[in-house]
């Protein structure tokens, strides 16, 4: 506590300015409340699996990069993307390495360094071209490290090894390099912002109303936790924010919001029960621990990655 003289007592002793109330019981009361609001984030933890302050303080960091990116520099937006995808490759190619596949994770890093930008500023052909080559460098790798004694193993195993790496350029490559090809695109920052906050007001439904009402499971075998009632609050969700975004932010007709909502709430959710699949086949419950309150960082892109391909074939057929 400060003694600057020129401080007024109001403001050096708090218990001041709660007339009536000594420090010590100040203080008590703020250990108190303090005392409530962990119990009650540890109660939605325990429900949802999510620390729901890590989680929006994480949220929102990577929400003002992304907006800031899209409304004034794409380029950053860019390398934004190239980033949180090799990161995303990097994860997915550990998370394989755990359950037994010996998948490199030095050409499944360089993948996304080279198709995200190629993308971007050369479109849909490069993208293309660099992708192939993506899957070529993991085959050839591979193979070369057969010349390593402890990365030898029978040819079914190292088949089962590329075929993991591949994966990991087609999913989470070549599919979160459509974003960037999107915006490439006259008007394409506003599809992309678009798209992005339809996913999340996808998610952010299914996690209020699953956690509130949540009684049917959905898909029990594979992820306990996602309810119908889940999923409805997250038709909901996205419904309102596909019309908002549509009228304000796209300047298409309203009824247009009702098929960009209804195609991105079916591909995030197909994309959110594909990845909790996937870990329920490698025997994890999140990818990784970097994002604390989301996981890993397929955690957060699972629902973005398919709706990026369903947002591009909705702006090639409707804009």
């Amino acid at each position: 506590m400060t003694n600057d003289p020129d401080t007024p007592a109001s403001e050096a002793d708090p218990a001041r300015r709660h007339p009536g109330m000594t420090r010590a019981e100040f203080e008590a009361k703020v250990r108190e409340r303090r005392d409530q609001f962990d119990r009650a984030n540890d109660k939605i933890t325990a429900r949802s699996g999510r620390n729901l302050v890590s989680a929006i303080g994480i949220g929102l960091g990577l929400g003002l990069v992304m907006v800031f990116s899209l409304v004034f520099i794409k380029d950053i937006f860019v390398v934004f993307a190239t980033v949180l995808i090799a990161f995303t490759a990097f994860e997915l190619a550990t998370a394989l390495r755990h359950a037994g596949r010996d998948v490199p994770r030095i050409p499944s890093v360089l993948g996304p360094v080279v198709v995200v930008p190629a993308a971007f500023y050369f479109g849909a052909e490069w993208q293309w071209i660099s992708t192939i080559a993506g899957v070529l460098l993991v085959v050839l790798w591979r193979l070369a490290e057969l010349s390593i004694p402890r990365h030898r193993a029978s040819m079914r195993s190292v088949a089962l090894d590329m075929s993991g790496g591949v994966f990991i350029q087609v999913y989470v490559t070549f599919l979160g390099s459509i974003a960037a090809l999107l915006l490439r695109n006259d008007n394409g920052q506003w599809w992309v912002m678009s798209f992005l906050i339809v996913v999340v007001s996808v998610d952010v439904g299914a996690y209020a109303t699953g956690l509130n009402f949540g009684k049917h499971p959905m898909a029990p075998t594979i992820s306990p936790k996602k309810t119908w009632e889940g999923f409805a609050g997250s038709w909901i969700f996205g419904m309102a924010s596909s019309v908002l975004l549509s009228i304000f932010l796209l300047d298409m007709p309203w009824w247009f919001g009702l098929i960009l909502g209804t195609v991105l709430v079916l591909s995030a959710t197909a994309g959110d029960l594909s990845e909790s699949l996937l870990k329920r086949d490698l025997g994890i419950k999140d990818m990784s621990t970097w994002l604390p309150g989301h996981g890993g960082f397929l955690d957060r892109l699972d629902s973005i990655l398919p709706s990026a391909a369903a947002a591009y074939v909705l702006f090639i057929v409707f804009a």
